[in-house]
């Protein structure tokens, strides 16, 4: 097996190390408490792998009982805010990486002391540290791969994608899928934030300054970013237009078989192990001055609120990383935990497809974390909503990310 750079290795056949110090270890497992846990991650077919966690935490801790409560995620936000606001949210809950910002600057999460974060993941682990304090656990990790398809590149007579590639390499084998037929396309590509952030440090860029002071949406190396990705609807058509993906989505077009190339999340890997009929395999995302891929995660929080922090704090880090809930996690086929033991993380590696699941742990090396600031949402709508009106040909590329930046400035206040 490659080494796996971004992770740190541990010993081999050495446990992982304790979810907590001792001394609050100690403390938790010495009073009988019941505590309050909700999430949205589980819904939707993991609620009872959560369970089995959980079970294996209490034969663990028995003095500490979770009451887990999972909410699908599109009522999940609506109802926090509403319990955070009074006073009634649970001792300790998840939140994406867009919300755990706010949360944090507006004092809803309690400091996690005393923590012991050899066993995590560093890049996952400080994306929850908010001016040198800890205030959440990763509690899942997933990341972006070039998923193509092999067929198509055999047809169109093309080598298959590596790790090395450029946007140039991307373009030029996306001209030659597409020149297949009319309703064959050689990527897809949303043209959105979640992507835009992403291709921009593939160029070199950023949305925001070192210090987080200022918006740099409209700098060059942005603006190079956004024509790359626009330009493969509106002017080589390598990538279909909204009229002809005709209310398709990106991964049925993918399944369909007409469909070369689509950057997507790992999660992807059993919905196309199901419903592929063709040979498709990843490799790291194309890049341009350098490479950068998304990393994706959620924090695993403490109410700032509760009266049961330590029993809280022991649950939450138990089930970011401990080695028993790392395996069941991965056997499960949900999601990638945050931690840093490379002899559980191997196991992933032996599923297939795809082959080259190597490829999810060396764009380790390239983690791109989004710009957390208090007004995520509203940053990401308006830097949506212009790039889509220059997909649509509305308006250049350039005009969409000055309009973009004067609007940002307007409508957000940085540090």
């Amino acid at each position: 097996m490659k080494e796996m750079k971004q992770w740190k290795a541990m010993a081999a056949g050495t446990a992982m190390a304790a979810v907590l110090a001792a001394g609050t270890m100690t403390a938790a497992a010495e009073e009988e408490v019941t505590i309050t846990y909700a999430n949205f991650n589980a819904s939707g077919g993991q609620e009872e792998t959560l369970e089995a966690m959980y079970e294996a935490f209490h034969e663990e801790y028995p003095n500490i009982t979770v009451e887990i409560e999972t909410i699908g995620f599109d009522d999940y936000f609506t109802q926090m805010q509403t319990r955070v606001a009074g006073g009634t949210a649970p001792d300790c809950y998840e939140l994406n990486i867009e919300n755990f910002a706010a949360y944090a600057n507006k004092g809803a999460l309690a400091p996690l002391d005393d923590l012991d974060a050899s066993g995590y993941n560093e890049t996952a682990l400080s994306a929850f540290n908010v001016d040198g304090t800890q205030y959440g656990v990763p509690g899942n990790f997933s990341n972006v791969v070039l998923i193509y398809n092999k067929d198509l590149f055999d047809q169109a007579g093309i080598d298959y994608p590596t790790d090395e590639w450029t946007w140039e390499d991307a373009l030029s084998a996306a001209e030659a899928i597409r020149a297949l037929d009319e309703n064959t396309y050689g990527i897809y590509q949303p043209v959105t934030f979640n992507e835009f952030f992403k291709v921009a440090a593939q160029f070199g860029g950023s949305i925001l300054n070192e210090d987080k002071t200022e918006f740099t949406i409209n700098s060059e190396e942005n603006v190079a970013a956004a024509e790359m990705m626009i330009s493969k609807i509106t002017d080589s058509n390598v990538q279909p237009n909204d009229e002809q993906m005709s209310g398709m989505g990106d991964w049925d077009l993918f399944q369909s078989g007409r469909l070369g190339m689509i950057p997507t999340g790992i999660w992807a890997f059993s919905t196309f192990a199901e419903g592929c009929d063709f040979e498709w395999d990843i490799c790291v995302e194309p890049g341009q001055t350098q490479k950068a891929t998304h990393f994706f995660s959620n924090a695993l929080v403490v109410n700032a609120d509760t009266e049961k922090k330590e029993a809280a704090q022991c649950w939450i880090n138990w089930l970011a990383s401990s080695e028993t809930a790392a395996k069941m996690r991965i056997d499960a086929g949900w999601d990638l935990p945050a931690i840093s033991n490379e002899e559980v993380l191997s196991s992933y590696l032996e599923m297939t497809p795809p082959q080259n699941r190597q490829a999810v742990f060396d764009s380790l090396d390239y983690l791109e974390v989004a710009p957390v600031i208090e007004d995520y949402a509203l940053m990401s709508d308006i830097i949506t909503g212009k790039l889509a009106e220059a997909a649509s040909g509305k308006i250049t590329p350039q005009e969409a990310l000055d309009a973009a930046q004067s609007e940002c400035e307007a409508q957000i206040t940085l540090q």
